[in-house]
């Protein structure tokens, strides 16, 4: 690594020759095929995002100019030439940093970008405010061209051409977002590929026009008005963009000479970048959907560690069987068909499937058309993304009383995608659509007992979450609204989800204390009637509710407030994840550091246990 080991800064990338920022790439190419081989993450999107961000640092100075990342995923070599190549091997374990940029790490990561198509709307209030506050930096926008499949996106476009603010976008098109890019954005994007020697004619004329502006204004205006009329328009132009592009995203050269031109404008410019996702390792490349995000693998095969079977497996195929039997039935993802478990109905029933890129609210809109019209729509979504389709939950959903089925993956801790991932709010926002169905199986056997309720026998809005990867040893069948799993006279221990199993692990840990503990699974979470549970409580006087979700609108508030209206008196504890900022790290871990495993809810039961339950209704105590 005879270059790499000088790079800690922008500065250092600006001092290369040609020939050694050629070999820089080379070298860190190879560094991230190592480094992510080890700890898991996003391969394939940095492998294709080299050149642009030695470009980038060569034009820039990420120290103070601000470069918005969307997603970012793309951001790894961003972190390793500003300080963070040392740190490398804790990327996404406990404790180390983050596979996103995050401001708190260091000054050059200008903003957090876990979730797509936000970038350039952020870019336009980082330009209005420098404007306002007569600063000196550069806002640059970098999104990767899935992120046009998110309406947001063309919100940010528009503003951003408004404004008339100094700001670069640039795009960087791969053709692909997590999957293969889709709709007429990523037609649009093959149309506009063409001749990159456009860029080079282009610099040279307003460097060689340099000491005679007015001509140059003059001249610039003429041909954009005779381009306008003779040659067909795109949409980024027509919005008042000037678009410089496409260029070739892996010659540094280029990339630099149009990236230079961008900056000098002094106006909103889009700059259409072509790479290749995965470029330099020839699996990345051939499968860039498999190594977009992975665990540990071996990194001369690319073979990935072996994975058990999770819930997105035992959904995709309890939903196929579902298809057979019902041909209303279809099915709906956004980006996500590998990582939510749909690839084989995709195949199966390719006219019965619709992947519509980064674009939660439209997903949701849409299945409320097609319920409307007779279908059974079964959206498979990740819990965090679903949060841009809450409105739409509500209105389209929702006031109609439709009957579309949310499939909500990732409802719980993620691990090493961190705070932007973690899927630990839809309780609480599920809980407040009218009408909607909430189900939270503990196992393979009644996820797939709920799945084919929610299709066969609900009528309106029905969800059901699901966390990623396998049952946590509990893989029993009680998918009624309340089970009474374990009697017990001391405490009722509530959970749901596979916080079952933690539940019951604390129940075991409790007997041998001599507390008797009484364990109740709840597979429904809508509503506030929970009648085993208040029978409960009026047995034990003593609730420890442990959750892996935010604890606003966490289920043992509403579990405390039922007691409260039926005048049961009651001390609880509410073990979840408080205001739902969480790091990353192990599941295991973060459930210890947070404090809702099973050690924890033996702890919270033994200092419940200290206390002499009430006579009247004081409230609750967390």
């Amino acid at each position: 690594m005879e270059v790499l080991n000088r790079i800690h800064s922008s500065a250092d990338v600006k001092k290369l020759s040609p020939e050694e920022l050629e070999m820089l790439a080379v070298e860190l190419r190879v560094f991230l095929l190592n480094s992510v081989a080890k700890t898991g993450g996003h391969l394939a999107s940095n492998l294709g995002a080299v050149e642009l961000s030695l470009a980038l640092h060569r034009v820039y100075d990420t120290s103070k100019d601000r470069l918005i990342f969307d997603v970012g995923h793309q951001s790894y070599v961003h972190k390793i030439i500003t300080g963070r190549r040392e740190r490398f091997d804790t990327l996404r374990q406990f404790g180390g940093i983050s596979g996103f940029p995050k401001p708190v790490e260091s000054d050059d990561d200008a903003f957090i970008a876990g979730h797509a198509s936000n970038a350039i709307s952020v870019a336009v209030g980082m330009a209005k405010a420098r404007t306002l506050q007569h600063g000196d930096y550069n806002v640059v926008a970098l999104l990767g061209d899935g992120a046009l499949t998110g309406g947001l996106a063309y919100e940010g476009l528009a503003a951003a051409a408004a404004s008339g603010e100094p700001m670069v976008i640039i795009l960087n098109d791969n053709k692909m977002s997590i999957d293969p890019n889709v709709g007429g954005t990523a037609r649009l994007l093959q149309d506009m590929r063409i001749r990159p020697g456009y860029i080079r004619f282009k610099r040279w004329y307003r460097d060689m026009m340099a000491d005679a502006p007015e001509l140059y204004q003059f001249s610039h205006r003429l041909k954009e008005n005779i381009k306008g009329r003779v040659l067909p328009s795109n949409m980024f132009s027509a919005m008042g963009l000037n678009c410089l592009g496409p260029v070739d995203g892996h010659n540094i050269r280029e990339l630099e000479a149009v990236l230079k031109l961008a900056k000098d404008y002094r106006e909103p410019v889009l700059v259409h970048v072509i790479t290749k996702k995965g470029k330099g390792v020839p699996f990345a490349e051939e499968h860039p959907e498999i190594y977009h995000g992975l665990g540990p693998f071996d990194p001369f095969t690319g073979e990935p560690e072996p994975v058990e079977a999770g819930f997105s497996d035992c959904f995709g195929e309890t939903l196929c069987k579902l298809a057979e039997e019902n041909d209303r039935l279809v099915g709906i993802t956004a980006a996500m068909c590998l990582g939510t478990g749909m690839e084989h109905f995709a195949s199966r029933f390719p006219d019965r499937f619709t992947d519509v890129g980064i674009a939660e609210g439209h997903a949701t809109s849409m299945a409320a058309g097609m319920a409307k019209q007779g279908l059974i729509p079964v959206f498979a979504v990740y819990s965090s993304f679903l949060q841009r389709g809450f409105d739409m939950m509500i209105h389209d959903v929702s006031l109609l009383k439709l009957h579309v089925v949310f499939c909500i993956d990732r409802a719980s801790l993620v691990g090493s995608d961190g705070e932007t991932h973690h899927g630990i709010f839809d309780v609480s926002y599920l809980r407040t659509v009218p009408g909607m169905k909430i189900f939270a199986p503990a196992s393979f056997s009644e996820l797939r007992e709920l799945l084919r309720k929610a299709v066969e026998e609900e009528s309106g809005p029905v969800a059901i979450r699901y966390p990623r990867g396998g049952e946590n040893t509990w893989s029993g069948l009680h998918p009624e609204r309340e089970a009474v799993l374990q009697s017990g006279s001391d405490v009722t221990l509530v959970a749901y989800g596979t916080m079952i199993a933690e539940a019951l692990k604390a129940a075991k840990q409790l007997e041998t204390k001599g507390i008797s503990a009484e364990v109740i699974k709840l597979s429904a979470l809508d509503g506030k009637d929970f009648p085993e549970t208040m029978k409960s409580l009026m047995k034990t006087g003593r609730l420890v509710c442990t959750e892996e979700v935010c604890a606003a609108g966490s289920l043992g508030t509403v579990l405390a407030t039922a007691a409260a209206e039926q005048g049961i008196p009651l001390r609880a504890r509410f073990l979840n994840l408080g205001e739902g900022i969480v790091v990353h790290g192990s599941r295991a871990e973060l459930m210890r550091k947070y404090g809702i495993d099973a050690e924890a809810a033996v702890e919270a039961t033994v200092a419940l246990l200290g206390e002499q339950v009430p006579q009247q209704l004081p409230g609750t105590q967390v």
